[in-house]
């Protein structure tokens, strides 16, 4: 056993072995510093605190373990979904026009242009009308100056010799106009005068021209205050087509509500809905154009004496369109004979029912019916109300009989 004067001495030297161990690491440590390092230790000195406790600088710490993370199993890329397709609006096959088609030329502005597109489309197959545009996009009846359409019209008519001519003009006109080197606000009084002194100069000019010619009216526009011009312009393009020789389309309820407000989308010709304008309310989409060129089609070929070719496909009117009923079939009806008059019921009979006097009421049935006389009810029977009552005739008979035997 170890005894305890033994067990002090070497209590007393733990200390010394601890700071020689502590000496031994620091020295240790020195030697695999770099030079850098050791240059900085002797400039700045030791102290015990150095030699028992590195400073965070000097410690040498171990690189961060680097955990390797188990990767997922590559998931086969899944190819994106094609967007579905819509389907394609089928193609109207282009007829090689005939060379004695009849030429319909279109005039006016932007929309003018939409019109004539869809009226390509409309004759795609009929090889007896071609559709030839002189539009201006920017033209109306207001900038004389930079598209004077009464004189510009003569010259169009003189080099195309169209059989008919479609007028869709005025949707640029909202805007101030020169008169007597002064600008009149749009509306105004003297504005409305030269407004319509100019349509009328247009008008006669195609009819000076001898050519029958449509004028399509203006639609409703997204800006109210431009629909409520629009409005006005139309009667004054009524007025002056139907005064010159030309008649008027009214298209303005094929692009409006039932209340009679603007609609960006509506019915088209065949009735399924369609998106009609653009999101600016100002020009039409294709499906409108189409509808433009709907309520002038019929009037147009009415005008030159045509019939929509055989096979042509029915289309329904859209809401405000003029519709022209079909003439009804013929309808078989089976008649029979007429009733001979001298003899009716057909027994040989000469006259006609009613022409005899009626028969005289004998029987108990014709009094009551006829005359409303009824009989007199029998002894004993409910109506019978005789008092005292009545013996029936079969008592009676018995009562007589017993008299008789029994006198």
């Amino acid at each position: 056993m170890i005894s305890a004067a033994r067990i002090q001495v070497i209590l007393r030297r733990v200390p010394i072995l601890i700071l020689a161990v502590a000496v031994l690491a620091v020295s240790t440590a020195a030697a695999f510093h770099t030079p850098a390092v050791a240059q900085e230790e002797q400039r700045r000195g030791w102290s015990l605190r150095d030699l028992l406790f590195l400073r965070r600088s000097e410690r040498v710490e171990p690189p961060p373990r680097q955990i390797q993370r188990a990767r997922p199993p590559k998931a086969r890329a899944k190819k994106p979904r094609a967007a579905p397709r819509r389907p394609a609006e089928p193609t109207t096959p282009i007829v090689e026009k005939a060379p004695d088609a009849r030429t319909v030329l279109v005039v006016g502005d932007f929309m003018a242009s939409g019109l004539a597109e869809g009226l390509d489309t409309a004759f795609a197959e009929n090889n007896k009308i071609r559709i030839v545009v002189r539009s201006n996009g920017s033209s109306g009846f207001v900038r004389d100056d930079f598209y004077n359409w009464p004189e510009q019209i003569k010259s169009l008519i003189e080099t195309e010799k169209p059989a008919a001519v479609i007028v869709m003009l005025g949707s640029n006109d909202r805007q101030q106009m020169r008169v007597n080197d002064e600008r009149e606000q749009p509306r105004s009084e003297g504005w409305d005068k030269e407004y319509e002194r100019r349509t009328e100069a247009f008008g006669k000019a195609i009819a000076s021209a001898k050519v029958p010619y449509l004028w399509v009216g203006m639609p409703a526009f997204k800006a109210p205050k431009m629909t409520s011009d629009m409005l006005a312009f139309n009667d004054i393009y009524r007025s002056t087509a139907e005064s010159h020789g030309g008649e008027f389309v009214d298209i303005w309820d094929g692009f409006v509500d039932e209340d009679g407000a603007f609609v960006t989308s509506g019915p088209d010709i065949n009735g399924q809905p369609v998106r009609l304008r653009t999101d600016d309310g100002i020009y039409v989409s294709k499906a409108g154009k189409r509808k433009l060129a709907f309520y002038a089609e019929k009037p147009l070929m009415k005008m030159l004496g045509m019939t929509a070719p055989a096979g042509t496909p029915a289309t329904y009117a859209p809401a405000g369109a003029p519709v022209e009923a079909p003439a009804p079939a013929p309808m078989a009806v089976d008649r029979t004979v007429p009733m001979l008059l001298n003899d009716p019921a057909l027994d040989g009979g000469s006259e006609l029912l009613g022409a005899a006097p009626p028969a005289k009421a004998d029987g108990l049935g014709e009094k009551l019916v006829v005359e409303g006389k009824a009989s007199d009810a029998s002894p004993g029977r409910a109506d019978d109300f005789h008092w005292p009552p009545r013996a029936q005739p079969a008592a009676a008979a018995a009562n007589e009989t017993t008299t008789a035997i029994n006198p």
